[in-house]
């Protein structure tokens, strides 16, 4: 990579993910040193987005490798292709010997590449998200050390696979579960918080520039206000900060109301729970009340430089 931490930073604004000074000076010298990244925080503040907004910047292609439990390394690396080999086999028959037709079985043309394989082997650098890696078990992990450490697999039938160039490794982890000091000592690690009033207005104001001011700032309040101040079993994720804004323009709101709101309020909180805790315990005019006071007050224009380290 030859981009400078500038640029970086830039390239990732110009394609819609708003990153304070912390999230680009650790990208960048992950980058630098050839380190996977370990993306830590709770669901939904946008962990995933690093990934996909980095290979975006980079102008390459993102290989995603979706995490699970009970997930193998024939999952994620790699799996013979049994229905060529038979067909191999059947025309091969009494035409060579065992042992030639054998070895020309296992040539990697009979390879299916899955994630992991797919980005050791890609001609250019690639970015490789390992997403939501504490869902998988404890095996495999130590399984990823070689890839993560020296960027290569071991394949029985075919010997050791060098990276042809080195993956921008991107892992995301919830938490679900403590991940091994093996892993962590393989990667750079950053923790990310839902953002800031100010962190979210800017991102809203990229991702729904059809939401005009005022509406905007009352939406990032309320969400800052709910995810603050209630005791919910799934706080709103900025994707759905998002989709509410977008629900809102799409009925042609112009302000908060407590009709706005319990109308769109499926859109924000997806738990049943969750909705009745807010009417139980603040009520919906009382949200409107709560942010019409200034909870989480936000300077009349929000920044919007490429450049600002603010948020």
């Amino acid at each position: 990579m030859n981009l400078t931490m500038d640029q970086l930073q830039g390239r990732l604004e110009e394609n819609g993910y708003i990153c304070e000074e912390e999230l680009v000076v650790t990208l960048y010298l992950a980058l630098k040193l050839g380190r996977p990244l370990l993306v830590e925080g709770a669901p939904g503040v946008g962990k995933t987005e690093v990934a996909k907004s980095l290979a975006r910047a980079l102008n390459t292609e993102l290989i995603r490798l979706q995490c699970y439990e009970g997930l193998d390394e024939t999952r994620a690396l790699y799996e013979w292709n049994y229905q060529r080999q038979l067909l191999k086999i059947q025309i091969a028959r009494g035409s060579c010997d065992d042992a030639a037709l054998e070895k020309d079985l296992f040539d990697l043309e009979y390879l299916l590449e899955r994630p992991l394989l797919k980005a050791i082997r890609a001609h250019r650098q690639v970015v490789l998200l390992i997403d939501e890696v504490d869902k998988t078990d404890p095996e495999f992990e130590a399984f990823l050390f070689e890839l993560l450490s020296d960027f290569q697999v071991s394949i029985p039938e075919v010997g050791t696979l060098q990276a042809r160039h080195i993956p921008a490794v991107v892992l995301t982890s919830n938490g679900e579960r403590e991940l091994s000091d093996g892993l962590k000592r393989r990667c750079v690690y950053l923790y990310i918080d839902y953002p800031s009033v100010e962190k979210e207005m800017r991102i809203l104001q990229v991702k729904v520039p059809e939401a005009k001011e005022e509406l905007a700032r009352q939406v990032v309040r309320a969400v800052h206000y709910i995810r603050t101040h209630l005791d919910l079993q799934k706080k709103p994720s900025i994707a759905e900060t998002l989709d509410w804004a977008r629900a809102l323009v799409a009925l042609h709101t112009d302000v908060l109301t407590p009709e706005a709101v319990g109308l769109t309020l499926n859109l924000l909180l997806k738990n049943r729970e969750d909705q009745a805790v807010l009417k139980q315990q603040v009520g919906l005019a009382g949200l409107v009340s709560q942010i019409a006071g200034g909870e989480g007050d936000l300077p009349r224009t929000a920044c919007q430089c490429a450049h600002c380290h603010h948020g």
